[in-house]
């Protein structure tokens, strides 16, 4: 294992830990099945991808190393970050919390609807990242960095955003709340604020980016943003 591959596992694994303290200490129970149902979602789609990236895309893993508020460059991405960082904790905290103190009662067979589109959600991430290999973690363009418009940005210009919302959906109805729904809408309206003032500075940063956004006019979802 070479040092990029030990560094984005050893990310990974902490992620992971970090993932099964938010889920199950709040939750007071390690019975949890949904909990166990959502940390295992997260521990192969990411171990998936992490490895098939690097095998195939390594510059990809390289620019996805550094994340977070911290990580970013502009000042407002920085505070859009840091909002979304702590909605996106909120949106596995709340549930669990919930299945504790029995707030919400959802049925099974919601959950393993949500543990769909989780996964539905991953996949839409992964052909992004196939598609565009200049998609980073932080709002930045590299100096050989072009216009991407195949694949899925040739439907909508933020294809890893729209997979990132039906996974959002999906993480509270996997765990088994209805609450939960309420820190991943606030999470999912963060994030297209991102998207807002991500879409201005690539038009100022990145040539052929008006004209592309002129062509591809749909965001989000074709047919209605």
């Amino acid at each position: 294992m070479d040092d990029l591959a030990r560094t984005a596992y050893t990310k990974l694994a902490k992620f992971q830990v970090a993932l099964a303290v938010v889920i199950f200490a709040p939750a007071g129970s390690l019975t949890y099945w949904q909990g166990w149902l959502a940390w295992s979602l997260f521990l192969i789609c990411c171990v998936a991808i992490t490895h098939y990236f690097l095998r195939h895309d390594r510059a990809l893993i390289m620019r996805r190393m550094e994340a977070g508020p911290a990580a970013e460059r502009e000042p407002r991405q920085k505070l859009i970050l840091t909002f979304a960082s702590v909605l996106m904790i909120a949106t596995f905290l709340v549930p669990a919390l919930d299945h504790g103190l029995g707030w919400s009662r959802v049925p099974p067979w919601v959950s393993l609807l949500g543990a769909a589109l989780i996964a539905a959600g991953f996949a839409v991430v992964f052909q992004t990242f196939r598609d565009n290999s200049f998609a980073a973690a932080t709002v930045q363009v590299d100096n050989a960095q072009h216009v991407v418009s195949t694949g899925l940005y040739a439907h909508m210009r933020h294809p890893m955003y729209s997979g990132s919302f039906i996974m959002f959906v999906g993480i509270p109805l996997c765990l088994g709340s209805w609450w939960g729904l309420v820190p991943a809408a606030l999470l999912i309206a963060t994030i297209i604020w991102r998207l807002i003032d991500e879409e201005d500075f690539l038009a100022c940063n990145l040539a052929g980016y008006d004209q592309y956004r002129a062509r591809v006019r749909t965001r989000l979802v074709p047919g209605i943003w």
